[in-house]
């Protein structure tokens, strides 16, 4: 049973009122609404869902019922239902749309190839499929835009602090697939920044991106040197995005905006690099700029140190110094790691894949082979005799681990759990991984095991990211722009 049927069967059985619909009815209305068909009242709509509901992932055809049909499903175009075909996927296999569509794997198969056509009555029951996207997210404080979104660690900061997301861009598919998998968008995602038009872009208060890093990474850097690379602002492909967030900043005016990256950037190229950013933002664009390094063990088991550079419209008492870090106690890999005593969420999404909740184990599969287990401890003898710190790190329950990186899926190196004493450590799985970066146990892991680690490795601390959030709320958020005692504060 899906949950929109859900929905609409708690909609048919709550109690109606002539004065006002009951507030399932009433969501699912304005989402009808948002769908292209529209109730016509509440008794009615009551009548209608039951009828809906019967019809979901039937294979309704061309005949006499059809017509009972016409007032709640909404007969689109060819194209129309392409587009929903196209998004569905996104979630589902073809087995599991064909199921839920009646039809052979084949016939699915075929309208993904365009050799035959999705019948229009399918478009609505594809409908179902996509994440319900109920009328809730067109509230909020304040609107922002979230900008190399990866897999919306910063949106999801946002959203808890009270903003509502109106705009999105991310080239990586496999990122938009994780997204989608979190997130119920009312608007499409785009791709590359540097193809849309500033003109595209709706209104918003505030402006949020974690440019790319690469270019200004130490690791990066030292990369991109030694394969003889540009890096920085030379280098074309993604040193100068940042330009691209100028030119939105530069036409649409946010009340203030937040852009994240790596501590480097602030010291890469002698500064020159960062004195580009700071002259841009404060002198061409005329924002009042606040920066700071921020380490995420503040907040979660990893030492994580990212610029945060916070930009207003106009002056503002924002302080850095009250910006609110974790409980007060520092963490350890203790509230991250899974848990052998029984204790360990079963998650129904996750099932088994990350720990056996059988065995109280993670799966063998975590744990390094002996044979790389013996490179990595004689690569780190080799550089500590020449007086170098690099190698593996090896970490306990009661440890702080060293930055995730993207590069966490070669072979786990920075981060490696102790298993005891010669035992070979192993990996964090995804799971622990997405905690380490303070998601929740209830954002879902779509994709495989390399582009997780990929993902969370290029991600931010989700609650520092909330913590400023909260800190800039009360000089964007729309009730309390113009208090008397912000303008004080900042003057």
């Amino acid at each position: 049973m899906t949950a929109t049927f859900r929905l609409l069967r708690r909609a048919a059985d709550s109690p109606v009122s002539a004065q006002e619909p009951p507030p399932v009815a009433a969501a699912i209305a304005r989402k009808s609404q948002l769908r292209g068909f529209v109730p016509t009242g509440t008794l009615a709509f009551r009548k209608r869902v039951l009828r809906y509901g019967q019809l979901l992932g039937q294979n309704v055809r061309k005949n006499s019922r059809r017509q009972t049909m016409t007032t709640v499903l909404n007969t689109a175009t060819n194209a129309a239902t392409y587009d929903l075909l196209v998004a569905a996927r996104r979630h589902r296999t073809q087995a599991e749309i064909a199921h839920h569509l009646g039809v052979d794997v084949r016939t699915v198969r075929r309208w993904e190839l365009r050799q035959s056509s999705p019948p229009p009555y399918a478009a609505h029951a594809l409908q179902t499929l996509l994440p319900l996207q109920l009328p809730l997210s067109r509230g909020g404080d304040f609107t922002f835009i979230d900008l190399f979104a990866g897999i919306g660690g910063t949106r999801l900061a946002f959203e808890d602090a009270g903003g509502r997301c109106v705009f999105t861009s991310e080239w990586d598919t496999y990122a938009q697939k994780t997204y989608l998998e979190n997130f119920s968008c009312d608007h499409d995602i785009a791709g590359d920044i540097r193809t849309t038009s500033e003109h595209e872009i709706p209104d918003h208060d505030v402006l949020v991106a974690g440019f790319p890093c690469q270019p200004f990474s130490i690791a990066g850097v030292s990369k991109k040197k030694s394969l003889g690379r540009m890096h920085g602002f030379e280098d074309e492909t993604q040193g100068t995005l940042f330009f691209d967030i100028a030119r939105i900043i530069a036409h649409k005016r946010p009340r203030a905006f937040l852009l994240e990256n790596v501590k480097n950037l602030k010291t890469h190229d002698r500064g020159r690099t960062f004195d580009v950013i700071r002259r841009t933002l404060v002198d061409d664009l005329g924002y009042d700029l606040h920066v700071r390094v921020v380490d995420g063990a503040a907040w979660v088991p990893q030492h994580r140190e990212r610029i945060l550079l916070v930009g207003f419209r106009d002056a503002v008492a924002f302080d850095w110094d009250l910006v609110k870090a974790g409980t007060g106690e520092a963490p350890t890999l203790r509230a991250i790691l899974h848990r052998t005593d029984g204790s360990e969420p079963r998650l129904a999404w996750d099932g088994n894949r990350f720990f056996d909740h059988e065995t109280r184990q993670v799966p063998a599969k975590y744990t390094l082979t002996s044979h790389l287990w013996r490179y990595l401890q004689e690569y780190k003898r080799k550089h500590a005799a020449a007086g170098n710190g690099f190698g593996f790190g090896l970490v306990e329950p009661d440890s702080v681990a060293r930055t995730l990186s993207a590069r966490y899926f070669k072979d786990g190196s920075e981060i490696l759990v102790s298993q005891g004493v010669n035992l070979p450590p192993r990996r964090l799985t995804p799971r622990e991984c997405a905690r380490l970066m303070g998601f929740p146990d209830s954002f879902r892991i779509p994709v495989s095991d390399t582009r997780a680690y990929k993902q969370f490795g290029n991600s931010v601390v989700v609650p520092a990211i909330r913590a400023v959030a909260f800190l800039m709320k009360p000089f964007v958020c729309r009730s309390a722009i113009g208090e008397p005692e912000l303008a004080m504060l900042a003057a």
